[in-house]
């Protein structure tokens, strides 16, 4: 036999060079700098900084797209390219919350005060008086809603996921989980008008139906969310659970459940944020008090969207008085989301099921 001798070629890598780490960094800052010099000199005297920024964020993106092109390859442009679009992105997505909280924080601060949190507005006309009223109206009728809300909107997806496949009873449901996820909340408040004013009695008011008019809103977003991640639950825990002879509501209980807490609690938490702040619907239900009033069941209440608005919509003498109280409210209501977020993600950590030894 003859041995034939194959002699193959190396492959030529890339050798096109690579721009050093430091490199889109000075690009990042020479265009801005030239962006200010360009409002500088052709400004008049008046320097934009939404502009200023808008046009050194081009800058840039044209700038690292040609030297990279350049000095590396046009692969690499194109990545570089991509990266500062998608980043320019999520900046721009982000300005509106930093705006926001920035606005609601430089003008809610200065009532920020133990005042605040300890007096309510009985007998108060002017200056001074407190929300402690209306957040314990906020926390009462969030729980209740949350309360009605969670158990409903878990079983229906149970439900939906684990029996109702493929029946018709299970199509209807998500339907109507559907359309009831597009209602407007003011809807939702003057259904649970209509019925106790039905029921009860005309210009009824407590803190029950704003409980009801916030559970109606929430519950398809439990619904979708609970259920979506029931679904990624994978089939060979259940399959594995069967097979020791479990039965299926143990199954749910002891393993689809605790597998998928952790979305199931954010999914919670979501709800409740879309809520928490409604205005409309407590309006209708709940109505406005200057006092405290923790009894569910009788009587108005108020609640920290519905003070801020009053407060704003009604100011009276000061008018400045009343336009702290309007930002401190919406101060607080956007606190007591992030400590009610904060206990959810914890809540989801210590329940989450354990994966490693």
């Amino acid at each position: 036999m003859t041995a034939a001798t194959t002699v193959v070629a190396p492959v030529r890598g890339n050798t096109s060079g690579h721009l050093p780490r430091w490199a889109p960094w000075a690009i990042l800052v020479g265009s801005f700098l030239i962006s200010a010099a360009v409002f500088a000199f052709a400004g008049g005297g008046s320097f934009n900084v939404g502009l200023w920024a808008v046009v050194g964020a081009v800058i840039y993106v044209v700038a690292i797209f040609v030297i990279s092109s350049i000095a590396e390859s046009r692969r690499h442009a194109t990545d570089r390219l991509m990266t500062a679009l998608v980043t320019a992105a999520f900046l721009v997505a982000l300005l509106p919350l930093i705006s926001l909280l920035w606005t609601v924080v430089s003008n809610g601060i200065s009532r920020f005060d133990p005042e605040f949190f300890s007096f309510s507005m009985r007998n108060v006309v002017g200056e001074g008086g407190g929300a402690v009223h209306a957040i314990y109206g906020t926390l009462l009728v969030t729980l209740g809603a949350t309360i009605i809300s969670v158990p409903v909107g878990l079983m229906t997806s149970i439900y939906l996921v684990e029996y109702g496949q493929g029946r018709k009873l299970a199509r209807g449901i998500t339907f109507l989980v559907d359309v009831m996820t597009g209602i407007p909340s003011i809807v939702a408040g003057l259904f649970i008008y209509s019925v106790f004013a039905i029921l009860v009695g005309p210009g009824t008011r407590m803190g029950i139906m704003g409980s009801l008019a916030l559970s109606v809103l929430m519950i398809p977003t439990v619904v979708r969310g609970s259920e979506e991640l029931l679904r990624i639950v994978p089939n060979e825990l259940r399959e594995a659970s069967y097979a020791l002879g479990v039965p299926k509501w143990l199954t749910i209980m002891k393993v689809v459940l605790p597998t998928s807490i952790a979305g199931i609690t954010t999914s919670v938490m979501l709800a409740i944020s879309r809520v928490i702040g409604e205005t409309a619907p407590l309006l209708l239900t709940l109505g406005m008090v200057a006092s405290v009033n923790t009894n569910m069941f009788s009587g108005q209440m108020a609640t920290l969207p519905v003070f801020s608005y009053m407060q704003a919509k009604y100011p009276g003498i000061p008018p400045e008085a009343f336009a702290d109280r309007a930002w401190a409210a919406a101060l607080t209501l956007i606190a007591i989301v992030m400590v009610l977020n904060l206990v959810a993600r914890l809540v989801a950590k210590f329940f989450a099921p354990k994966t490693g030894r």
